[in-house]
């Protein structure tokens, strides 16, 4: 069965929801101390990628993170060397992210400064306008940082054409190139049209109970799935009610389960017939 989707319900929880300050403790409050693109751009890549876990871990590690790099990421990048940047981050740990994996990273990060001038400009020079989605352009921004990196960096820096949902590369993308009240955005050259849905385990289960996908798993087909479906109602920005569908299920003042109930059952129509999966 699917349910209905009404616009007019997603927008009315964005209104609710979509508020800077319904924001703590997200990692994204990160970016907000940075007025610097080239600083915030980084700080937004640090931060989505040490988002896993739980909440309270991630806000401290990716505050360890920023002060080591103080007061400017982006000139801490271009001018550290590769043995002070592991000294400087000597003993970092975050769950399965160690200071090699993260100096990896970081080191990536840091050869595509100064190849590209910025990861906007480099985002930029793999991007394609024929492409529908983010996707050709996600896989080869992954693709060159990993080289340059010189190390695999399949969790930190997964890629989309292995399967995974990417969610933590998503969510960089979607802070990065929206802009409201949540998302900063000053990615100007990259179309929101083109994002896809940051999907985990939780944006999952929400949207199944929507009907808005029929995948079992949390993959990047049930990302695609899932933007499908919200390009149905918001084709200029699929990703628009990301924030605010996420507080569901996390702040104790969401109701998912009221939500749900405000969508009525109108069809037994398989969702694969209205919105394909690719």
């Amino acid at each position: 069965m699917r349910l209905e989707i009404s616009k007019d319900r997603f927008e009315e929880l964005y209104r609710q929801y979509n508020r800077r300050e319904f924001v703590h403790p997200d990692p994204l409050e990160f970016v907000y101390h940075y007025d610097d693109l080239c600083d915030r751009e980084i700080v937004a890549f640090v931060a989505s990628s040490l988002a896993y876990g739980r909440v309270a871990h991630i806000l401290k590690s990716v505050s360890s993170v920023l002060e080591r790099m103080a007061p400017s990421p982006s000139v801490f990048l271009k001018r550290v060397s590769l043995k002070r940047m592991r000294q400087t981050f000597s003993g970092f740990k975050h769950r399965f992210t160690n200071d090699q994996k993260l100096c990896a990273m970081l080191f990536g990060v840091r050869e595509v400064l100064e190849r590209h001038g910025s990861l906007q400009a480099c985002f930029s020079a793999c991007s394609n306008d024929d492409d529908d989605t983010i996707l050709p352009a996600l896989s080869a921004f992954t693709s060159e940082l990993r080289v340059l990196a010189d190390d695999n960096l399949e969790h930190l820096v997964p890629s989309p054409t292995k399967g995974s949902a990417c969610k933590r590369l998503n969510l960089f993308l979607r802070w990065m190139v929206r802009s409201d009240e949540v998302d900063q955005g000053g990615w100007k050259n990259v179309p929101v049209s083109k994002l896809i849905v940051p999907v985990d385990t939780h944006m999952h289960r929400i949207c199944q109970l929507l009907g808005l996908t029929t995948r079992k798993h949390a993959d990047m087909r049930a990302a695609t799935e899932i933007t499908k479906a919200f390009r149905i109602i918001a084709p200029a920005d699929p990703v628009r009610y990301d924030f605010s569908l996420t507080r569901l299920g996390i702040r104790k003042d969401a109701d998912l389960d009221a939500f749900l109930k405000q969508f009525q059952e109108i069809s037994r129509e398989p969702l694969d017939q209205i919105c394909p999966a690719p």
